[in-house]
């Protein structure tokens, strides 16, 4: 029943993040760099604390008694991460949108499983998977073939891309929207293979560091989970124990992404969209606190999932199989493949049903582990 309900939560939260950036879409007149700090505002500032006091009593405490050494590391992984998602507007321009996301997602979702295990291998700690644990254990092993499984899944659907990239010019609503600094995404006016590779490379790596902060940061999230337990005696792992981790992984997040908003800001003086009357203020704030609200949840949702699992390479896994699931999903609901020949949307079919297998089989591999 955990497995189950830890594959439920991880659905919610990678809907949430495979859905968040549809509200920018209603924003109008604000350029990328304004809409999207404001909106990481709400993601990386305003909500975060907000959840860890509705669900977490006295979590300032918490933070403040923590060691400044597991703070400070679990606020540079945050600032690592963000640069990861920045470079990932880069590393699509000279790969293309389908190549370059494929890669930088494969990457991340590698690396933020099977990394951590590998450090704990070397550095044992209470409760933590090792590598050796995984590959030692039936249940590790069937985890690690739906981390593999979940890779083909990605390589099909980035074929499928690769094939769409031939047959029609893609607009890039998406990604423009996303990451307007990185140029032409499609992929075709400036392709760079040796160069985007290394980008790509380097995003996917340092994308991971959020799973590598959650790690770094899980003695403060053990705290929360300890006080619980104490209050609440025989009612299993706190759910939300996370949400107080996420306030300081998350400010790393938020000073890459200031920075870069800012000086995007003095560059393309755009300063002015903030105080412009003439554009509809009110409701662009709205669309942005909404889309950065639902981004959150994403991460809300996933703390639940991973308390659930206990197993953070299988929740990382199913969180990173589920948002390339919604992101594919929304692409065939808002027709961003039409146009295509119906082969290439065998292959996405096919990559999508393939991403489906490695949830069941990682679920599976949950659900075997013993107590």
């Amino acid at each position: 029943m955990h497995a189950i309900l830890g594959v439920i939560f991880h659905f919610i939260g990678g809907f949430a993040s495979g859905s968040f950036y549809i509200p920018y879409k209603k924003v109008k007149g604000w350029s990328w760099e304004t809409y999207w700090l404001i909106g990481g505002l709400f993601s990386w500032l305003i909500v975060p604390p907000l959840a860890a006091w509705l669900t977490i009593p006295d979590f300032w405490q918490l933070i403040c008694s923590t060691e400044g050494r597991i703070l400070w590391l679990t606020y540079m992984f945050g600032l690592l991460w963000g640069i990861g998602g920045l470079t990932y507007g880069l590393g699509v321009r000279w790969l293309g949108v389908s190549l370059g996301s494929s890669i930088i997602l494969g990457l991340c979702m590698v690396f933020g499983a099977l990394i951590p295990s590998v450090y704990y291998e070397f550095f044992p700690a209470e409760g933590k998977d090792t590598i050796s644990l995984l590959t030692g254990s039936t249940w590790g092993r069937v985890v690690l073939s739906g981390l593999l499984v979940c890779i083909v899944g990605i390589v099909l659907c980035g074929k499928a891309g690769m094939r769409k990239e031939k047959e029609v010019v893609p607009n890039g609503d998406q990604q423009a929207a996303a990451h307007p600094e990185a140029g032409d995404v499609s992929g075709i006016s400036d392709y760079r293979f040796g160069a985007g590779l290394t980008v790509a490379i380097i995003s996917g790596i340092l994308s991971a560091c959020f799973n590598f902060g959650l790690e770094a940061g899980k003695p403060l999230a053990m705290l929360a989970n300890d006080a619980w337990k104490a209050a609440h005696p025989g009612e299993g792992e706190f759910l939300y124990r996370n949400n107080v981790v996420y306030v300081v992984l998350l400010w790393g997040g938020l000073t890459t992404n200031l920075v870069w908003c800012l000086y995007l800001n003095a560059r393309n003086k755009t300063f002015g969209d903030y105080s412009d009357r003439r554009l509809p203020l009110a409701a662009n704030l709205l669309f942005c606190a909404l889309a950065g609200t639902t981004w959150f949840l994403q991460f809300f949702f996933y703390g639940m999932g991973e308390s659930k699992l206990s197993n953070g390479p299988s929740s990382w896994i199913l969180h990173m199989a589920f948002i390339i699931l919604v992101a594919n999903a929304w692409g065939l609901i808002l027709k961003e493949w039409r146009g295509v020949k119906p082969a290439t949307r065998q292959w996405l079919m096919l990559g999508i049903i393939v991403i489906i297998l490695s949830v069941i089989v990682v679920g599976w591999g949950n659900s075997i582990r013993p107590e």
